[in-house]
C-alpha cells in the first residue's frame, strides 16, 4: 500500500472513525436505559466477550489456558497470530481487553484504505468508499471494533488481494501468510491467489511465491501436534470438543439450523435465524461470482461456503461476511449506479447494526 494518504484514504478513515464513535455512543446510551445481561459491565468487559475472553487467554496462557480454571478443549481452534499480538502490545499496554481493542481499532482503519482502495481500483470512482461505509454499517460491524481477529484478517488480506491484482506475487504471498495465521480463512485466500495467478498470470518464475502463505497454518498445525502429544487432527478436535463443530452433509446442517431456528425457543433462536439469512446470502454471492467468471474471488467466498454449510450447524455465517470483500464492493458498485437504492440499503442497516450492538454489549450472541 502507499505511504502517503489520498482524500479517498482520509474519507475511509473518517468514516471508520465516525462509526466507531457511533458503535460506542451506542453502547453508552443502552447501558443507561436498559439494565439486562452485561451491559452494566464496564466498558472495557462489554467489548471482549466471547471469543475475545479466549484471545486473550491464549495470549496469557498459551493453549493450555489459565491453570486455574479447567482446561478449555476448545482453545486450539483459535489461530495464534492475534494471541501472539496481543501479547506483543500488551508489553506496552498493561490492560489485555485494551490491548485486544487497540489492535482491532488500528487494523480496521488499515482495512478500510485497503477496501477503498481496492474498490477504486476494480471499479468506477467512488466505489472504495461507498464499500467502506456499506461494510461499516453492516449489523455485524460491532465486530470490527471488538477485539476479534476480523479486522487484522482484512488489514493483511485486503492489501494481499489489491497486490495480486497488480501481479506483485511477492508482496501478496507474504501478507497472505500472515493473514493465513490469523484465520483458517487465510487458507482460502491463498488458494485463491493461485487461482488468480493461474488465469491472469503464469510466469513461472513467480509461483514458488504462492506457497508461502501456506507455511503459516502448516507451522500451527504442526505445532499442535507437537502440543497434542501426537494428535494429527488437533485443530479439528479442537473445533468439535470446544464448540460441537464437526463436519456433516450439507442437508443435515441445514436441518439442525432449522429446527433450532423454529424449534422450541432459545436464547439463540434469534441468533439461528440471522445465520439462515446469512447462509442464503452467501450462497448467492458465490453463484453470482460464479456467474461473472470471477474465479479466484468465487474460490474465496466459495471455499468458506462449503465449509461453513457443512459444519453441524451454521455458526457465525454472519461474522464471516465481514471478510466477503466481493459483497462489500458490489454494494459500492451499486451506490455509484443506483444511489437511491445504495441509500435505502444502508438506512435498512443501521438499525440491525444498533440491535447488534446491544446484543453483543449485554452478553448476548451475536454471531
Amino acid at each position: 500500500m502507499r505511504p502517503h494518504l489520498t482524500s479517498r484514504d482520509r474519507t475511509a478513515l473518517s468514516l471508520w472513525v465516525i462509526t466507531r464513535l457511533g458503535v460506542v455512543a451506542i453502547a453508552v446510551v443502552a447501558s443507561s436505559v436498559y439494565v439486562r445481561g452485561n451491559l452494566q459491565d464496564p466498558f472495557l468487559d462489554r467489548f471482549t466477550q466471547w471469543d475475545v475472553d479466549h484471545f486473550i487467554e491464549i495470549a496469557r496462557y498459551g493453549y493450555s489456558g489459565n491453570p486455574a480454571n479447567p482446561p478449555d478443549a476448545g482453545l486450539p481452534g483459535f489461530f495464534p497470530g492475534l494471541p501472539l499480538l496481543i501479547r506483543a502490545v500488551h508489553l506496552i499496554v498493561p490492560d489485555w481487553r485494551l490491548s485486544a481493542l487497540l489492535i482491532s481499532l488500528v487494523a480496521g482503519a488499515v482495512a478500510m484504505v485497503a477496501l477503498a482502495r481496492l474498490g477504486d481500483q476494480e471499479g468506477a470512482g467512488g466505489t472504495g468508499t461507498r464499500a467502506v461505509a456499506a461494510l461499516l454499517l453492516s449489523p455485524f460491524a460491532v465486530f470490527l471494533f471488538a477485539g476479534y481477529s476480523e479486522a487484522l484478517f482484512l488489514a493483511f488480506a485486503l492489501p494481499a488481494w489489491m497486490l495480486a491484482r497488480r501481479r506483485r506475487w511477492e508482496l501478496a504471498a507474504v501478507y497472505t501468510f500472515f493473514g493465513a495465521g490469523i484465520r483458517v480463512t487465510g487458507l482460502f485466500l491463498a488458494i485463491a491467489l493461485i487461482v488468480e495467478f493461474l488465469a491472469n498470470d503464469r510466469r513461472l518464475r513467480k509461483a514458488p511465491w504462492l506457497l508461502l502463505p501456506f507455511l503459516a497454518p502448516v507451522s500451527y498445525f504442526a505445532y499442535l501436534w507437537w502440543w497434542s502429544g501426537g494428535d494429527l487432527n488437533a485443530w479439528q478436535h479442537a473445533q468439535e470438543r470446544g464448540w460441537g463443530r464437526r463436519t456433516v452433509e450439507p442437508w443435515q446442517a441445514l436441518k439442525t439450523t432449522w429446527n433450532a431456528a423454529f424449534g422450541d425457543p432459545s436464547q439463540f433462536t434469534g441468533a439461528f435465524r440471522v445465520e439462515l439469512i446469512a447462509a442464503a446470502l452467501g450462497a448467492l454471492l458465490t453463484l453470482w461470482l460464479l456467474g461473472r467468471r470471477r474465479w479466484a474471488e468465487f474460490v474465496y467466498v466459495g471455499l468458506q461456503m462449503a465449509a461453513l454449510l457443512t459444519s453441524a450447524f451454521y455458526l457465525s455465517i454472519g461474522r464471516s461476511s465481514l471478510m466477503w470483500w466481493p459483497l462489500w464492493l458490489m454494494v459500492g458498485g451499486l451506490g455509484v449506479r443506483r444511489p437511491w437504492v445504495y441509500r435505502a440499503l444502508l438506512l435498512a442497516m443501521i438499525p440491525l447494526l444498533v440491535i447488534e450492538v446491544i446484543k453483543f454489549t449485554e452478553g448476548s450472541w451475536a454471531g
